[in-house]
């Protein structure tokens, strides 16, 4: 979950990366590329916590898993990182995925023995669906995640719209004055707020989005800045919460499902996610709190690149 943590927050096709640099305006590869001291500065404490804690235990059933596992799979690595580097160049998020993600990795599934066209595509007239496959699971799957997240861009035009968002911003400025270091603190608390409430991250990230991007532009903090105070506390805080928080969730029930293929997958509950041993998510919310407090990596925009 850690690792998750420290690959969802730098990752440029991550959904939270993506929501957090569009909804403040920022270009993906500037950002991830400017947050990266801030994941480092949660990592490096966090693996020597590991190093400390970690290990003692011992591997079982070696036979188990030499017979059901296979290095082959490693060349999916290879659609995953074209996806990386062309991201990181400078490409739009959905060229990337569509060379990498899709077409290479369909071109790879296809020349290497790991599998076949029909386990991406396929027709089954039996089937209720019809049409099956990996690419139909991809859809299917996210389905309910896209209705909720246009449920709650429309719930946030609709504060908007009413004066609600206003009235909210308006409070905070009195609270804030002059002061950055206040308006970064309250950008870090309703970011905190929102995910602790919503637990799934990029629900809880468009909600606080227009606030961050509200508050941001007021006192010219950088759209960097901004899309890395949003991204790096959602991040942290999605991966904690055993109460609703979707990839701790979608983490244990997809364990329990492969423990029928891998009996020596041990099944780690939910409840036992939630104390600090999710090192890089504590310390990474610890981190951002600090950099708003500090002013550390702050960054101002300019008003005519604002404008």
């Amino acid at each position: 979950m850690a690792g998750a943590v420290f690959g969802d927050n730098l990752a440029p096709v991550s959904d939270t990366t993506i929501v957090s640099a569009t909804t403040q305006d920022a270009d993906v590869p500037g950002v991830v590329r400017s947050r990266f001291k801030y994941a480092i500065a949660a990592a490096i404490p966090t693996l020597l916590l590991f190093i400390i804690f970690g290990g003692g235990g011992t591997i079982e059933n070696q036979a188990s898993i030499e017979s059901t596992t296979s290095p082959t799979g490693l060349v999916m690595l290879i659609p995953f990182a074209i996806v990386l580097i062309l991201a990181l160049s400078g490409h739009h998020i959905i060229t990337s995925l569509t060379w990498g993600g899709i077409l290479v990795a369909v071109g790879t599934i296809a020349l290497f023995p790991i599998g076949s066209i029909g386990d991406i595509l396929s027709f089954n007239p039996d089937s209720d669906s019809i049409v099956e496959g990996a690419l139909i699971d991809g859809i299917s799957g996210y389905i309910n995640m896209a209705i909720l997240i246009l449920l709650i861009v429309a719930a946030a035009h609709l504060l908007k719209l009413g004066g609600t968002m206003e009235v909210i911003t308006k409070t905070l400025v009195k609270w804030i004055k002059n002061s950055v270091r206040r308006a970064e603190l309250a950008i870090w608390s309703i970011v905190a707020l929102l995910n602790s409430a919503i637990t799934i991250n990029t629900a809880a990230e468009i909600a606080a989005a227009p606030f961050v991007k509200e508050i941001g532009e007021k006192y010219h903090i950088h759209r960097y800045r901004r899309a890395n105070m949003l991204d790096a506390v959602t991040s942290a805080l999605g991966y904690i919460f055993p109460w609703g928080g979707a990839p701790v969730l979608l983490g244990w029930s997809t364990i329990t499902m492969m423990k029928d293929t891998y009996e020596w997958l041990p099944i780690v509950a939910p409840t036992s996610v939630f104390p600090p041993f999710v090192f890089q998510g504590w310390f990474l919310v610890i981190v951002m709190l600090v950099a708003a407090l500090t002013g550390w990596g702050l960054r101002y925009q300019a008003k005519m690149e604002k404008n």
